[in-house]
């Protein structure tokens, strides 16, 4: 569970910086630009973190279910956000975009790290044919 609060932890103090600066106006959309990618990671990793130790097995089919359900969660989110909360469009975007890759690269470091604990194969057990 530590991925998910290193992942609340530095997104909540990126957004903190930048609604620090002086001149930025628009820190209402890049709080709501950083919210759903974070609530998405967030929830696919606190998944991850307890299908794994137990079942293994059974997170490729998980993933794949998280993976459809993004998909609905971020074309309802970004609709919501900007028609119902009339969010200005290129902040939001602009973080929502740096927010998600950012999340699903940490994400993605996790999840290798979970699985192999960064351990790539010895060179006698690697085959290499012509």
């Amino acid at each position: 569970m530590r991925p998910a609060w290193w992942m609340v932890g530095s997104a909540v103090l990126t957004w903190l910086a930048v609604a620090a600066l002086p001149g930025v106006e628009r820190d209402r959309e890049v709080l709501f630009g950083m919210i759903g990618p974070l609530a998405a990671a967030v929830g696919t990793w606190v998944l991850v973190a307890r299908t794994y130790p137990s079942r293994p097995e059974h997170l490729t089919s998980l993933m794949m279910v998280a993976f459809g359900a993004k998909l609905v969660f971020f074309g309802a989110y970004v609709t919501v956000m900007l028609k119902v909360l009339a969010l200005e469009p290129v902040p939001f975007v602009v973080s929502f975009t740096i927010y998600f890759i950012a999340l699903h690269v940490f994400e993605a470091v996790c999840l290798h790290r979970l699985f192999g604990r960064g351990a790539t194969a010895p060179a006698s057990q690697v085959v290499v044919r012509p």
